[in-house]
């Protein structure tokens, strides 16, 4: 049985999210389990969700739909954790994803775009590292 969609297409988090994602090289969309996916080239690794839970406790979770989560250096988790606008995605967190919520008046764009540049060479192969390195020159 499919997943249910759970956004709407319209929301401003994932349009500028979109445009974020376009700017790394062979970035795909696609979706899984019913929210926005980007992985890295066409059959390459996702580096970013779009929405997502928090689990606070035994049986209860909490959703974020205007979450991102990104994959996160080791060794930067001790850093990311410590800042209270991050928080451990259910599923991801043990696989060393973090998630903050777009949503929030806080969110700093150009710091998404760090953690989506950092999440992105985390995955990405030689080549799509190499390309996106030069479009930075």
């Amino acid at each position: 049985m499919a997943h249910p969609i759970m956004f709407s297409g319209d929301e401003p988090e994932l349009i500028r999210l979109r445009e974020a994602c376009a700017a790394l090289p062979s970035a795909v969309e696609f979706v899984s389990h019913g929210r926005p996916n980007f992985k890295a080239g066409e059959k390459g690794k996702v580096f970013a969700v779009y929405g997502g839970g928090e689990k606070r406790a035994p049986g209860e979770h909490h959703r974020v739909d205007t979450a991102l989560l990104v994959k996160i250096d080791p060794a930067e988790l001790t850093a990311v954790d410590e800042d209270e606008r991050f928080f451990v995605p259910a599923y991801y967190g043990p696989a060393g994803w973090r998630a903050l919520d777009l949503a929030d008046e806080r969110t700093d764009w150009d710091e998404v775009g760090e953690l989506l540049d950092a999440s992105f060479r985390l995955v990405a192969g030689k080549r799509l590292i190499a390309e996106l390195d030069a479009s930075s020159e």
